[in-house]
């Protein structure tokens, strides 16, 4: 089996305050669990959501096709902006000094390790619902703003 132990999927609340989310084991493939934040049912559709390897093929939530994520810590906008500044310093010619040079080093070494440790998820075109804790398929592409569009029409068309 492709997966861990359990799956966590994180759903986006129909009413816009905030997310909600569920853990599933796969092997045991229940058809209808409860959210871990409230006592709301979700229904999953497991008929074509794996293929032959074990892997998530489809959305369990809606059955929509997934798309490849990678989610990046919080605090990699401050370290981007960070090495931004350092480097500006460094391309003015300011940085003669040592410490200057350890710190430039130390947010480089911080950059590199959020893009190696950053983890994938898929993410749902459909419903915007998050799976993540599985192994992911090689087939499984990143966003696509063509595939989006016509997911989006496709849901909101009511079919």
């Amino acid at each position: 089996m492709a997966y861990h132990c359990r799956v966590r999927i994180v759903l986006p609340d129909p009413k816009g305050a905030g997310r909600k989310s569920i853990e599933v084991d796969p092997a045991q493939r229940p058809t209808r669990v409860q959210s871990l934040e409230e006592a709301g049912d979700v229904f999953l559709e497991w008929d074509q959501a794996i293929d032959d390897d074990g892997h998530l093929r489809r959305c369990l939530c809606c059955a929509g096709p997934l798309y490849r994520r990678k989610a990046f810590p919080q605090v990699t906008g401050f370290v981007i902006v960070l090495a931004f500044a350092l480097s500006l310093v460094g391309i003015l010619g300011f940085a003669d000094n040592i410490g200057l040079l350890v710190v430039m080093t130390i947010v480089l070494l911080m950059d590199i390790s959020i893009l190696l440790f950053a983890r994938t998820y898929l993410d749902c075109y459909r419903c915007g619902s998050s799976h993540r804790k599985l192994t992911i398929a090689s087939y499984h592409r990143s966003w696509d703003r063509a595939t989006a569009n016509r997911n989006r029409a496709a849901h909101t068309d009511g079919s």
